[in-house]
């Protein structure tokens, strides 16, 4: 165990730029030891930026700071190397299979603790003590134990590779620069070691903030679930407290309906059973009258009948028998309709609140969306070839080129009657739906004309299929003196030159729609970020005959 501790000793008190014991070690003021050599000129590398740092924790002083020799750590070292030494090897410092073997060491091999680049040699704790004692060797660089030492041989000299040919961007030796790499820019393998230093100390700069973007992202979404886990909650105990209340309210108006209904019900039993008992009495006094006219039909005296009859009253008229012939045979009807018509208007409520809930842009995809294309060459990455659909072709609409070219034309074409048809305006929508991220690019000529993004359902019904007169489209109108961008009847006027191509980019799912002057450096005209609610079809529009639009094959 003792030769553990020797072991853990020596990285303890390793310098971590030389990787070598420390030799006149310095303390700064965050508690990382170093050589007073190795410290310095590290500081001397940093004077050209103004500030200096910690090579451990990189933490930054305003000043250079001044250094004192750590007497304590010097003394510590040195016994370290006097007494750590002569502690004799456990088993367990032998050196196994996955460990790196002391190239010296005959016999069994003991464990290196360290390998030098100068030498290529691996040292177990007993061999390298030559490097930390002999003033030649104590120039070498020692690096903890590694297996790849070979590697920095160069394979065609056997020579250590020192150099760096930034021509052909590999390590060489001196060999080398005399003969395939003569003429070559070269520099010291340090040197360049440097440089690349600089660059990995930016680009770990660069990760290390998306790195912290990205938490800062994680965080923001966490938030974002505790808010959607927040008000879904609030709105589903709201929503059950709501439809608790409008069946509470259904009911009570059905049992309002139900009472009055038997109300009414009863008021029109009695009605008709006074009638009723009305009717029975005049039956019951008919049948009497009747009784009488047969007895009197009967007297066989003459003159008995004729003194009689005169007093018969006479048959008066009934005050019942015209209201029950001319009453309507219903009594309920318009109850059942009334209830029946707020049934169908309380299914179209529901119904619009279940198509109509807006939606919004969840901020996972702004998040996660990746950024839109620069350069015209990252743009045809997301080409897509556009067709145009024949059955929502306006019937002046005159189409080629495989269906990617339309012109507004003076002769009907005589196109079958399609309910996709614009019959109003002479616009076309492409066959292809429009998803994910996509780019396509337009050729237009002539004097005027609409380029648009819209919806299918967008309507056919006149004053209301105007691709620039409805929130279902978005369109660029394009003159040969300005651009102006139109959505929902709402215009807006774009200062930027006119030009007869126009790119332009979708990406449905974060919702944004650009128009591009198309050029290697691509020239926005006017971007859109909103919420896709359905997939997108490209349009034309025209105005005047002969003005044509064509979809480029890229």
């Amino acid at each position: 165990m003792a030769h553990a501790g020797v072991q853990l000793d020596l990285e303890r008190f390793s310098c971590s730029i030389c990787l070598n014991l420390l030799k006149d070690p310095v303390t700064t003021s965050c508690g990382h030891s170093y050589c007073m050599s190795c410290i310095k000129d590290h500081w001397d590398e940093e004077n050209q930026k103004g500030t200096h740092s910690c090579p451990q924790c990189r933490k930054t002083f305003n000043r250079r700071p001044d250094l004192q020799k750590n007497t304590l750590l010097a003394e510590l070292v040195e016994e370290l190397k006097k007494t750590g030494l002569r502690h004799a090897p456990a088993d367990h410092c032998y050196a196994g299979p996955e460990d790196v073997a002391c190239d010296f060491c005959t016999g069994r091999k003991m464990k290196a603790v360290k390998s030098c680049l100068s030498c290529l040699t691996s040292y177990c704790l007993k061999d390298i003590q030559p490097h930390y004692d002999a003033p030649p060797l104590k120039k070498h660089k020692l690096i903890p134990p590694t297996k790849r030492l070979q590697e920095n041989l160069c394979s065609r000299h056997d020579e250590v590779m020192k150099i760096f040919c930034r021509t052909d961007q590999q390590s060489i030796c001196y060999l080398c620069t005399m003969d395939e790499h003569k003429g070559h820019e070269t520099v010291s393998a340090a040197a360049e070691r440097t440089e690349k230093q600089k660059e990995l100390q930016v680009r770990r700069q660069q990760i290390q903030q998306r790195i912290q973007n990205r938490e800062k992202d994680v965080k923001l979404l966490q938030q974002e679930v505790e808010v959607i886990s927040v008000s879904a909650d609030n709105t589903v105990e709201n929503s059950e407290k709501i439809f608790t209340e409008l069946m509470l309210l259904l009911q009570k108006r059905s049992c309002e309906v139900k009472q009055q209904i038997r109300s009414q019900q009863e008021t029109e039993v009695r009605r008709v059973k006074d009638v009723q008992e009305k009717l029975q009495q005049e039956i019951t006094e008919l049948k009497r009258k009747d009784a009488e006219l047969e007895q009197l039909s009967h007297t066989e005296d003459h003159t008995q009948f004729l003194l009689h009859y005169p007093s018969l009253p006479a048959l008066s008229g009934s005050t019942h028998s015209s209201i029950i012939d001319n009453r309507p045979p219903r009594h309920f009807e318009d109850v059942t309709a009334a209830v029946s018509e707020l049934r169908d208007k309380l299914r179209d409520v529901l119904r619009d609140m279940r198509t109509n809930v807006p939606l919004t842009v969840p901020l996972v995809d702004a998040l996660l969306s990746e950024p839109e294309p620069k350069t015209r060459t990252d743009f045809l990455k997301y080409s897509k070839r556009i067709t145009m659909d024949p059955n929502t072709a306006n019937n002046f609409l005159l189409l080629s080129e495989g269906n990617k070219k339309v012109t507004l034309v003076e002769e009907d074409q005589f196109y079958f009657d399609h309910p996709d048809r614009f019959t109003h305006c002479t616009q076309i929508l492409s066959r292809e739906s429009l998803t994910g991220r996509c780019y396509w690019e337009v050729e237009w000529s002539g004097t005027e004309t609409d380029l648009a993004v819209s919806y299918k359902n967008i309507s056919r019904l006149e004053g209301d299929s105007d691709f620039r007169n409805t929130d279902k489209s978005w369109t660029l109108y394009c003159h040969r003196q300005i651009y102006i961008f139109f959505h929902n009847r709402v215009e807006t006027r774009l200062s930027v030159p006119v030009s007869s191509r126009v790119g332009v980019y979708l990406d449905h799912r974060a919702g944004v729609l650009s128009f591009y002057r198309v050029s290697k450096t691509m020239t926005l005209l006017h971007r859109v970020q909103t919420c896709f609610t359905q997939p997108l079809h490209a349009g034309v529009g025209f105005y005047r005959y002969g003005d044509s639009v064509e979809f480029i094959e890229l």
